[in-house]
């Protein structure tokens, strides 16, 4: 907590020095707050009489205050997140809050973080807390508040077509955490502080995306990423999307030789926790009307699980919750075991089309098999999600999302969880 006092103190002289500079012009202009409300209930069960059911209950404001650009050829600026989250209700483990010492939730916890930004032509740096949205790295946002990042990250525009990443990423803080932490995979108990990162978008024609990407985690991984999306409209209001997706990750420094508190989890080649993985995947998502059919498969190599960050390993900081840049990647498993084949299918139906805009429903099933960690271990995971979004009224914008979802894993083990949030976002200028 002193450290975020410290922090916003520095902001706020910041601040000052940046309105003094700016006169006013662009930086407070061109600026804009929004309060978010989430209101998130969890309901997980394992399905085990000796495992508790975790039963949770929250709310949680997040505000973000986003300055523009001071005038002149390199523009300054500066952005301010805030966050706090309290508990209604919660029994068992526990996902949305951080536990005492005796495993209870705690009634309420915040967090806070700056953003120095510069401007320059189609550039733009970044210092601070992030929240990236790349294929080797995610914020994950799934339950009452963010995933943060700090560190750097340089984004430029100036070639056309061509949009050109890079940074350098030392702290996360987990999103039921007040805590930062450094960084590892699944399974790694030792924290690194450098997570670098570099690539692009390009956009040869206006329906086709391709990318590249290079990670480097130090002392765990090196990751290669590839990705190539079409989307193609045809007479009728018909469509066709194409996803395709490759991954290639290797251990490097201590995970490489394969030093304790730096090794994976689950199956590795000869037991050691090395990282040594290629995954690719394709999907294809066919439109009419309002309707959306999408098929799927990925396949992940026999050596090691997939891995991207994830701090859950980490001893006794609450740091779990992670986004995997996979097809897969879905309420409940990720379908990333080494070895592991999975086969996608996913309905999705707007409402729009007959005369109920606002309202969306979401039907996937999952089936993932040839798991190496234990022989003939299969998984299945059934996700059903329906939302509504008010369309107009006094309650215009307030958005209400059911999402369902059934696991039944030999890894994992057996889980039904249900997940209801109310959410609203209130523009304060």
């Amino acid at each position: 907590m002193k450290k975020q006092l410290q922090g916003f103190a520095l902001g706020t002289a910041v601040l000052g020095s940046l309105l003094e500079t700016a006169n006013g012009a662009g930086f407070i202009e061109d600026s804009k707050a929004t309060l978010d409300l989430r209101n998130f209930y969890y309901n997980s069960d394992t399905r085990d009489t000796h495992k508790a059911t975790v039963d949770e209950w929250g709310q949680a404001f997040v505000l973000n205050v986003k300055s523009g650009f001071t005038t002149g050829t390199i523009g300054l600026g500066l952005d301010v997140i805030g966050t706090y989250a309290v508990k209604l209700d919660s029994s068992g483990p526990g996902a949305l809050f951080p536990r005492k010492r005796n495993g209870q939730a705690v009634d309420d916890f915040s967090r806070g973080g700056l953003t120095g930004k510069l401007q320059f032509a189609k550039t733009e740096a970044r210092v601070g807390t992030l929240l990236p949205s790349l294929p080797v790295i995610s914020a994950n946002d799934g339950r009452l508040m963010p995933q943060l990042f700090e560190g750097a990250m340089v984004t430029s525009k100036d070639i056309d077509n061509l949009s050109l990443t890079a940074g350098q990423i030392e702290h996360a803080t987990g999103r039921m955490s007040s805590d930062t932490t450094g960084l590892a995979v699944a399974g790694g108990t030792r924290q690194s502080n450098k997570f670098r990162f570099v690539g692009g978008n390009y956009t040869p024609f206006d329906n086709v995306l391709l990318q590249y990407y290079f990670a480097n985690l130090e002392d765990y991984y090196n990751q290669n990423f590839l990705g190539a999306m079409q989307s193609l409209k045809f007479d009728s209001g018909q469509s066709l999307k194409t996803d395709l997706r490759w991954f290639r990750t290797r251990g490097n420094g201590a995970n490489a030789m394969g030093a304790p508190g730096y090794r994976t989890s689950g199956f590795t080649k000869n037991g050691d926790g090395k990282i040594d993985n290629n995954t690719w995947s394709s999907m294809f998502t066919y439109g009419v009307g309002g309707h959306a059919f999408s098929l799927g498969y990925q396949e992940v190599s026999d050596n090691s699980n997939f891995v991207q960050l994830n701090q859950g390993s980490l001893v006794d900081k609450d740091a779990g919750g992670t986004s995997l840049y996979l097809i897969t990647d879905r309420m409940t498993a990720s379908f990333n075991y080494a070895g592991e084949r999975t086969v996608l299918g996913q309905y999705g139906y707007d409402f729009a089309s007959l005369g109920m805009p606002g309202l969306t429903a979401n039907l996937a099933y999952l089936k993932g098999d040839q798991i190496k960690q234990i022989r003939g271990a299969e998984e299945w995971e059934r996700d059903f999600i329906v939302g509504y979004v008010v369309q107009s009224g006094g309650l215009k914008g307030v958005g209400v999302t059911w999402r369902n979802s059934s696991l039944r894993s030999d890894i994992g083990g057996d889980v039904d969880q249900n997940r209801m949030t109310v959410s609203y976002s209130l523009a304060l200028w």
